[in-house]
């Protein structure tokens, strides 16, 4: 069984027209605290989104809007806290599995044909909801800085253009070695 995400708000996909319907959803305090756990951070101070969710084709959905959060991780030189504010837009549609619009395109030699600078392909769903809450959270957490820093931080651990270098192997002229002694 698939444990629940820490923030959650599912959406019945019966309930959703092509008339745009339009949400505000807010991670309270538990929700936050789930997501500084399962991000691996200090903490999550806020976390909210005002989305469209309307439908996309026959029986697709979309969702777009924005993102706001406020987090802090620890410095990656001195472990002390760093905020970030993350604002990001979401785009994304959904369909549901084993819908033709969920095939990645492919030519005529059945090859699939990957466009990077295209659009994303739609997200499968199961059953008959979307958690807006997961993706809101999934969108939050690429948007983390992978290696925060404060502005003043110093790596001291090692010095660049010491003479000591010179006393040490490259690890590519070792290797270079082991080729030369076959």
């Amino acid at each position: 069984m698939t444990k629940a995400p820490p923030f959650s708000h599912r959406i019945r996909v019966g309930q959703i027209s092509h008339n745009p319907l339009e949400l505000r959803i807010e991670a309270d305090g538990k929700e936050r605290a789930g997501l500084a756990r399962l991000w691996g951070i200090l903490g999550v101070e806020a976390l909210s989104a005002d989305l469209k969710v309307r439908r996309w084709k026959k029986d697709g959905v979309k969702v777009v809007g924005a993102i706001h959060a406020e987090v802090t991780q620890a410095c990656v030189v001195t472990l002390e806290p760093v905020a970030q504010v993350i604002d990001e837009d979401i785009d994304e549609t959904f369909v549901p599995e084993g819908s033709p619009l969920a095939r990645m395109p492919a030519n005529d030699a059945g090859e699939i044909v990957l466009d990077p600078d295209g659009p994303d392909l739609p997200e499968p769903f199961a059953g008959d909801s979307i958690d807006v809450g997961a993706l809101v959270a999934e969108m939050a957490a690429m948007a983390l800085d992978p290696y925060p820093r404060k502005v003043d931080a110093l790596f001291e651990g090692r010095d660049d253009g010491d003479a000591d270098d010179e006393a040490k192997p490259s690890p590519f002229a070792a290797l270079k070695n082991l080729k030369l002694e076959k």
